[in-house]
């Protein structure tokens, strides 16, 4: 890419790239390299069947290949446009909303547009503008920089109750009081609004990696704990337990099952739920989850972390009452 511009655009010298913030408790990301392919092509006979359509599926799969080239050449030519047509705010909008298209293939796209212009004016149009586009994905890329040093803070900050500096964390904690001072740290920063978007997309990250790595079960229990108190915190801000005077029973007993821990639900459900001695019905739980879930995906923005974590958390209240309903019922008959 530097090669591309020192010969199109001298201002600029690199293209769009984030580094991988490491902590103490994640190991650097580790990209699958790309790979390529090669084909040899044999001369065309038509003898043999299963060769002539094994041609042909390659043929077809050329052409494909070609067509998708086409369509995304085509794409970036049309946001290239679009930048080169926005004035300066309206530039910073555009390069906000499409930051991912901002890689290899649309650099050299643009440098092969300025090599085919016919004036030194439009050249320099397209130099400027590749020195504005990137300017403005630097300053995006640093303050992403700065808002993942600020969120691996916080979850330093929440988990340093139960992290032990110098060996590896056992999990559950050895001091059951750590767990609580953790589930007070999460209480606290939620109120200072700390755990944003950046903050759960940063414990997502970092459990996806436990979970990949496979040798750290304390940490990837760890972090899952983190959702889980986050989950139950922001869920239990809402109580939807009363209709005028009137005590709704199954989502009374479904707020008490949210605040409580994981390792409790088998016990709440069992000596909540009419199946076995309680007073709620199964049924009435299971619609009182589904009305939950609805409402939490009207009330946050869809495709976020924050809907995805409070919907699996309730879905995970579900599929252990599903559970334990299927086996009191075994027992029963």
């Amino acid at each position: 890419m530097a090669s591309i511009f020192s010969l199109h655009f001298p201002n600029c010298h690199q293209a769009f790239h984030c580094s991988v913030v490491q902590t103490s408790f994640l190991k650097s990301w580790k990209l699958n390299p790309g790979f390529s392919r090669r084909a040899s092509f044999e001369p065309f006979t038509s003898t043999t069947p299963i060769v002539w359509r094994r041609r042909r599926t390659f043929i077809c799969a050329v052409n494909q290949d070609a067509e998708k080239a086409f369509k995304k050449t085509v794409e970036v030519d049309r946001l290239i446009d679009m930048l080169r047509e926005a004035n300066p705010t309206e530039l910073q909008k555009l390069v906000v909303e499409n930051i991912l298209a901002f890689n290899e293939t649309f650099w050299i796209r643009l440098a092969a547009r300025s090599d085919t212009c016919k004036s030194d004016d439009d050249k320099k149009d397209y130099e400027e503008l590749a020195s504005s586009v990137m300017s403005i994905v630097d300053r995006i890329v640093h303050k992403t920089h700065e808002k993942i040093d600020s969120a691996t803070d916080v979850l330093k900050e929440i988990l340093k109750p139960v992290v032990d500096e110098e060996e590896e964390t056992p999990w559950p904690p050895k001091d059951p009081e750590a767990l609580k001072q953790m589930e007070n740290k999460i209480i606290q920063m939620e109120q200072e609004g700390k755990l944003d978007e950046g903050f759960l997309a940063e414990v997502s990250a970092q459990l996806r990696q436990a979970k990949e790595d496979g040798d750290k079960p304390g940490l990837e229990a760890m972090l899952q704990k983190v959702l889980q108190l986050y989950a139950s915190t922001v869920l239990s801000k809402r109580s939807y337990a009363k209709k005028g005077n009137e005590v709704l029973k199954a989502e009374q007993f479904l707020e008490t099952v949210i605040k409580a821990p994981e390792q409790e639900w088998n016990k709440l459900l069992i000596d909540g739920l009419a199946v076995s001695k309680g007073e709620t019905s199964a049924q009435d739980f299971y619609a009182v989850i589904k009305k939950r879930i609805e409402r939490t995906l009207i009330r946050t923005e869809g495709g976020s972390y924050q809907q995805r974590i409070l919907t699996e958390y309730l879905k995970g209240i579900e599929a252990r009452t599903e559970e334990i309903v299927q086996l009191l019922q075994g027992n029963a008959t």
